[in-house]
């Protein structure tokens, strides 16, 4: 493996290769896939969906051909969090007998996978980097900042997509049938305990490589909601969101399973505000270890789908878009089974 300044590059070729959380040299970084501006380093843990995994997933996972989509509709949340510029899509004739659409929109309104450029981690004096923060594989900000450079950029997930085995973790589900009450809008915070209790309840096999999913309930939360609600928490300084917790035993959980993506119907993936920084997972997953985060994806309908058929894995297809240098993008996610 590399040192985690990058002087030299040792990728893994399979799951077997990749060492145990507690036998990282340095658990915030795992940047070891090719040196700066490549497309390995592009890819980070993506670089292990290989044909031969996509295909035996294909062949364990695709059975009656029955598909959902993951992304909610553009427009929504209707009003965004942060300030964000809520979607406009604008349609205007060029012709007779013709139109065009021009669209206005920040991904990170609705479904979106956050690349590697959306989220740094705060450097140590150790690191020896002049700036105190620092995106994956040791990017800088002025990189990201500068016109042309496509650098960790989202464009090298388009080449081939984000596809393999996907799996839902339904904690909404399995929450009501405990009678466990909260909102998605909430500190309200999912615990590593609730989540192996889940996975035992409704026998999700997790296998490495797996795209993981877990469905929280926001959608369902979010329609029911009155306008006035909406505005309420659109115009909110700091918004709460309901989330994963924040913990060394978290972080050891989701590495050690190896997930090559993580995906939910939360806001902010983990709980917001962070809770304990030394944990956050944006820190970790997406500047530390190049693992894509998936927020607000619609898993309404994949979860009707799952307890239909009984079984909560299914083979997942998402192509990012190819825009170099973009720091996230809609999802363009279909689950089949």
């Amino acid at each position: 493996m590399s040192a985690s300044n990058g002087s030299s590059y040792n990728p893994p070729k399979s799951f077997d290769e990749i060492p145990s959380y507690d036998s990282l040299p340095d658990k915030r970084r795992f940047w070891v896939w090719g040196p700066p501006g490549s497309r390995g380093e592009g890819l980070g843990m993506l670089n292990l969906l290989t044909p031969e995994h996509v295909a035996r997933s294909a062949a364990s996972e695709i059975r009656n051909g029955e598909r959902v989509g993951l992304g909610w509709e553009f427009h929504k949340l209707e009003v965004p969090p942060f300030g964000r510029v809520p979607f406009q899509i604008k349609v205007h004739p060029i012709a007779h007998e013709a139109f065009d659409d021009e669209y206005v929109m920040n991904p990170q309104q609705s479904s979106q996978w956050d690349g590697f450029r959306h989220h740094s981690q705060p450097t140590k004096k150790s690191d020896g980097l002049a700036d105190d923060c620092v995106w994956f594989g040791g990017t800088t900000r002025e990189e990201i900042q500068t016109a042309g450079n496509g650098r960790i950029g989202i464009q090298h997930w388009a080449k081939q997509g984000i596809v393999g085995r996907g799996i839902l973790i339904d904690y909404a589900s399995w929450a009501k049938e405990k009678g466990i009450k909260y909102s998605s809008f909430s500190l309200h915070i999912i615990t590593l305990t609730e989540i192996k209790e889940v996975v035992k309840h409704y026998k999700v096999e997790l296998r490495p490589g797996d795209i993981l999913f877990i469905r929280i309930g926001l959608i369902t939360e979010w329609e029911d909601m009155t306008a006035e609600q909406r505005d309420a928490y659109g115009a909110a300084s700091v918004p709460h969101h309901a989330g994963l917790e924040e913990s060394d035993d978290m972080l050891r959980w989701l590495w050690d399973s190896h997930f090559v993506a993580v995906a939910s119907d939360a806001v902010s993936w983990e709980v917001f505000p962070p809770q304990v920084q030394e944990y956050n997972h944006h820190n970790h997953l997406l500047a530390g270890w190049g693992v894509p985060i998936g927020e607000m994806f619609d898993l309404e309908a994949l979860a009707e789908l799952c307890h239909r058929l009984g079984r909560f894995s299914f083979f997942v297809t998402s192509v990012p878009f190819n825009a170099v240098g973009a720091v996230s993008s809609p999802p363009n996610a279909v689950a089949i089974f």
